[in-house]
Parts: structure tokens; sequence; C-alpha cells
């Protein structure tokens, strides 16, 4: 899998015990809160809601948070903001095409922090359908592979998951990452449950289908540059179509 899989997993483990926990953390509840506006407030009927919840807890959001996010989005609360999905597309150093998926109550804002990011690190804005090509819809889903005292093989989790709509499993190092369509994420997820299987997150992701090799010197700069976009708080997700070694990412992480 791309290097920018293994980043993102990386960063996830990080952002719970670093200084910006708290941003991470508003941005778990706004996904929950949109979640339940869009889907009701019932984990059990809305699966997007159910995992929005599943992440929030693995990256330690404390529960009141999360009860309070889903009675805002719901509507059993007052104080629900108005939230719009927006994808800003455009490249990084290196040609590295990149996804910005913003969720924001103010598109002027919105905007104005990812095109100042971008500028400032060495990336620029393209037209819509410029990048996004070069993406797919995935269901991803990460887990532990110890767990319980025990540790999990690739034979354990596809065997979990193949008949469920798999459609590969990778090795991020501490973790699995089990990749499917779209639409069969929640079945793969229900399985891994079924199996006895734990997960830290189910959600669907932009997947690139052709990557860019990054060296140590362009790493630096699209990681820069990721850190500047994820540090506005209308920054949900970005997605990258680099690559890069085992080498340089341990690099990266030290």
């Amino acid at each position: 899998m791309s290097g920018h899989s293994k980043w993102a997993t990386t960063k996830h483990k990080k952002a719970v015990i670093d200084a910006k926990r708290g941003k991470l953390f508003a941005k778990l509840i706004k996904n929950i809160e949109v979640a339940a506006r869009m889907g009701g407030g019932d984990p059990g009927g809305n699966p997007t809601l159910y995992d929005a919840i599943q992440k929030a807890k693995k990256s330690s959001v404390p529960n009141d948070n999360i009860d309070r996010a889903v009675k805002r989005g719901s509507g059993a609360e007052a104080g629900g903001a108005e939230y719009q999905t927006i994808m800003y597309e455009g490249y990084g150093p290196n040609g590295v095409a990149m996804l910005v998926e913003c969720l924001t109550d103010n598109r002027n804002r919105a905007a104005a922090d990812v095109r100042t990011a971008m500028s400032r690190n060495g990336g620029s804005l393209a037209d819509p359908n410029s990048v996004a090509y070069l993406f797919n819809r995935k269901g991803v889903i990460v887990l532990a592979k110890e767990q319980d005292g025990k540790s999990l093989s690739e034979d354990d989790v596809m065997e979990a998951v193949l008949e469920a709509g798999a459609e590969e499993v990778n090795d991020l190092g501490e973790s699995w990452e089990v990749v499917t369509e779209a639409t069969d994420v929640v079945g793969a997820r229900t399985a891994l449950q079924d199996a006895g299987i734990d997960y830290e997150s189910a959600e669907v992701q932009f997947v690139p289908s052709m990557t860019v090799e990054l060296d140590a010197d362009g790493a630096g700069k699209i990681f820069r540059l990721i850190d500047a976009l994820e540090d506005s708080d209308d920054v949900q997700n970005v997605y990258a179509n680099f690559d890069v070694s085992d080498e340089i990412m341990e690099a990266a992480n030290a």
C-alpha cells in the first residue's frame, strides 16, 4: 500500500497524545454531528454514525462529547451547525496529486485556509475534476495486529473478510489495512466483528490509483504541506498519491 496510508496511520496514533489532540477531537465530533444529521441519531440504524463514534472512541474522545454531538446532529439538542462538504483539488511539490476534503459552515474561510496552506508550502489549487480521476472511493478498515495478547495474521484477517467483499489486505507495520469497494465497508467491518476481531477505524476514503515515488526531500515537503492543510479546522481529510520507502517513513516518524 502507499506510503501515504502508513503515514496516515502513524499520524492517527500520534494525534491522540500530541498537542493537536483538541483539533483532532473537534474534527471527529464534527463527523459525528454530520452523520447523525444525515442518517439519524441511532447508531444501530446508521452505520456511518456507528463508525464515526467508533473512531472517536478509539481516539479517546470523551463519551459525553460524543453523546452531545449525536444529540446536536439529530436535533435532540440545540446548537448544531449547518456543515457542508467541499472537495478541493490541487498539486503538491513534485507533482503529487491532492484532494482536500473540507467540512465547514463557512465556505469562504475554508477556501482561504486551503489556498494559503497550498501557496505557502509549494502547492497549488487545480480546476475541478483535474485530479479526482486519479483516485477511487474505497472502503478502508484499519485494525491492530496485536489483539487480546494474540497476533493476527494476514490469513486470519482475509479469512474473516473475504466473503464480505474485501479486495486486499495490506501490511501497515503494526496494523492491517483492509480495502473494499465503498459499498462493502460496512459488511466487511461487520464480518470482522462477527469473527471477534476489533478494528480501529472503518470509513470510505479516496485511494490513489497510481502513486508518485518521493525521496526524503520530497517526502519532507509533502508532509509539511499536509500538516499545514490539516491545521485548518475546516479540513477533515487530505488524500495524496505519493509513496515513500519504509526507510524514509521511519526517518520521518523519528
